[in-house]
């Protein structure tokens, strides 16, 4: 009752200072628009922060907004919630629901367990890779959802949890696997698609599936290898103690399996060489045509039942839609802040750290990142956050991507509170978990990320 209460108050509160700026906005003069953008811009970052209503219907408010205000031209409006990186994400949806509807999911999760063993240690091992390996092609939404159980059926197995760091450390790492896995490929994470469409869109820059993996693989791959040691330091003596009960027999592959798993990795081999396809060869596709094209052969292929196929629609409400809504709401906010000048009078607030180092920069930005994805929606951060840097940058000697890179990946190394990811949010509605043990383990890893991040980005940026 006193958080429907609080929500109340602060969306009174929001529509009030709403209604007020509209108000008091200077009537037919250049800075009209430019204060109807503010005050609609600040309602939706108060409603995201303390999510007032769903994440996903704050994100529709540009909708009923922008024309009425005069802030968006239809055409922008449109632009915004059809962008060719909403059908990447939604065919990268539709594969990884086949993904998860036949299994192959858990085959993999297995087959990665079976491989590492039955002691804690190798079984946090396990589920860190195979979390983060599912994650880099499956939202990591999507991908927490699926491991969670699987963890959960283990800690179950174990008589005393109450002094058992083990049971912690497992939980967190479907939650810090998913998180540090999205940030390995393009579709693995939202933000990624959102900094990658707003480059493009306002700034000419083309980021393709393979370049992001050029520099997200690696940097996910250390900092999973990082939270892994670090977990391992804080186990200590009990990460050499054995849990028989984790010993996963092998199973054999279905042929639906097979189906799933062979269109999976051609749509993958198509993303990932696609230039070398495109040069050698006279056909000429786009990553997002071929994430649609996977997605629209798995309602055409058969299943081995019957008058089955691979998909059906109804297995379409499975599907996140509301992540793809709120894509294009951070699209048409960015853009929004862009057309009526916000965005430039931001940049100018960091033109006392255009003469800083690259360094101390960084460091600045990608703090910003991580700790200010802990109180709000990664995709509102870098829908705000990366117009900003991007606008700051054309003013420095720094490039757009040397700085907004950095932070759309520390915006998915949130790791302290649940409300920083949606992964820390599934983990922690287990109710296996206080926000106490997320927020002490969260905090030393939040300070690695930061560091992680700049040092790799001052290396092969």
């Amino acid at each position: 009752m006193k958080k429907m209460n609080l929500k109340s108050s602060i969306a009174a509160i929001g529509l009030f200072l709403f209604v007020t700026i509209i108000f008091l906005a200077p009537k037919n003069d250049e800075y009209t628009t430019y204060w109807y953008a503010i005050a609609t811009a600040g309602l939706m970052v108060l409603f995201w922060l303390f999510e007032v209503v769903p994440i996903y219907v704050t994100a529709l408010f540009p909708f009923v907004l922008a024309i009425p205000l005069g802030i968006l031209a239809p055409s922008d409006l449109t632009a915004a919630y059809g962008h060719k990186y909403i059908y990447l994400f939604f065919g990268g949806f539709v594969l990884s629901l086949a993904l998860e509807k036949w299994n192959v999911h858990t085959q993999i999760a297995e087959a990665i367990i079976r491989l590492v063993g039955t002691s804690k240690a190798r079984i946090l091992l396990g589920f860190l890779l195979s979390t983060g390996l599912l994650s880099m092609w499956i939202s990591n939404t999507a991908t927490a959802l699926m491991m969670l159980p699987m963890a959960m059926a283990i800690l179950k197995n174990i008589e005393d949890k109450s002094d058992s760091r083990f049971s912690v450390f497992l939980l967190l790492s479907v939650a810090y696997g998913a998180s540090i896995g999205g940030i390995a490929t393009l579709v693995g994470s939202p933000p990624n698609i959102l900094m990658a469409s707003l480059l493009e869109k306002d700034y000419g820059i083309e980021i393709s599936f393979l370049d992001w993996m050029k520099f997200g693989l690696p940097l996910s791959l250390i900092m999973l290898s990082i939270v892994y040691l670090f977990f391992l330091l804080l186990l200590g003596k009990e990460g050499k103690e054995n849990i028989h009960s984790a010993k996963v027999e092998k199973k054999k592959w279905t042929s639906n399996q097979k189906r799933v798993i062979l269109i999976f990795s051609s749509i993958v081999l198509l993303w990932s060489f696609r230039s070398l396809i495109t040069h050698y060869l006279p056909i000429n596709y786009s990553d997002e045509g071929v994430a649609v094209f996977g997605a629209i052969l798995l309602f055409f292929l058969p299943g081995k039942e019957k008058n089955t196929k691979l998909l059906e629609w109804k297995d379409t409400q499975k599907l996140p839609w509301g992540i793809l809504l709120l894509f294009g709401g951070g699209m048409a906010l960015a853009k929004m802040l862009e057309i009526n000048g916000v965005i430039a009078e931001l940049a100018d607030v960091f033109k006392e750290y255009e003469n800083l180092p690259l360094y101390l920069l960084l460091l600045v930005l990608v703090s910003i990142s991580i700790f200010g994805t802990e109180i709000m929606s990664n995709m509102a951060l870098v829908s705000v956050f990366i117009p900003v840097v991007a606008a700051f940058a054309l003013k420095t000697d720094y490039s757009v991507l040397q700085l907004c890179l950095p932070v759309t990946l520390a915006a998915s190394c949130a790791f302290m509170l649940p409300v920083g990811t949606p992964p820390n949010a599934i983990v922690f509605s287990s109710g296996m978990l206080k926000i106490n043990q997320m927020a002490r383990t969260g905090f030393v890893l939040n300070v690695i990320g930061v560091l992680v991040v700049v040092v790799f980005s001052l290396l092969f940026l």
